[in-house]
């Protein structure tokens, strides 16, 4: 657990003494691709991430492309979403689908069981459970 006012360790860094991007940390676009795929194969696996699930129609398709790209420029890495769509607009874009507290929590916990079972380093980890759930709690539409 790590408490609120623990200092986290900083990234590490590459050869030039740069720190690394999370997209970089990570291990880039394929290991993006792995925790998307791994993401989306949960929701539809796991009964605890029911409601996720039913809020995204019958197929995922769509969804892990574009979580895909997404997260590779939000990352740090290729902007492969603004290219194609502009700016992601998150708020915007996800208001025709309810997001209450349950939607929240299960796609919080949904990704946090993803980076867990493909190995995300844990300093990373921590760091990416804080930037997702203040994600989506900003994001949330329905109360409760």
């Amino acid at each position: 657990m790590v408490k609120l006012n623990q200092i986290e360790e900083p990234p590490p860094k590459n050869d030039a003494g740069e720190f690394l991007t999370p997209f970089e940390w990570l291990g880039g676009e394929h290991r993006v691709q792995a925790l998307v795929t791994r993401f989306y194969d949960l929701m539809d696996l796991e009964p605890g991430y029911a409601a996720l699930r039913a809020a995204h129609g019958s197929s995922l398709d769509n969804a892990r492309q574009r979580l895909f790209w997404f997260l590779c420029g939000w990352l740090g890495g290729p902007q492969h979403y603004v290219e194609r769509f502009g700016h992601p607009r998150l708020r915007a874009r996800h208001l025709p689908f309810k997001i209450g507290l349950a939607e929240r929590d299960q796609w919080v916990a949904c990704m946090a069981q993803a980076m867990q079972e493909v190995a995300v380093p844990e300093a990373l980890q921590v760091r990416l459970k804080k930037s997702f759930f203040e994600t989506a709690d900003w994001m949330r539409n329905t109360p409760g």
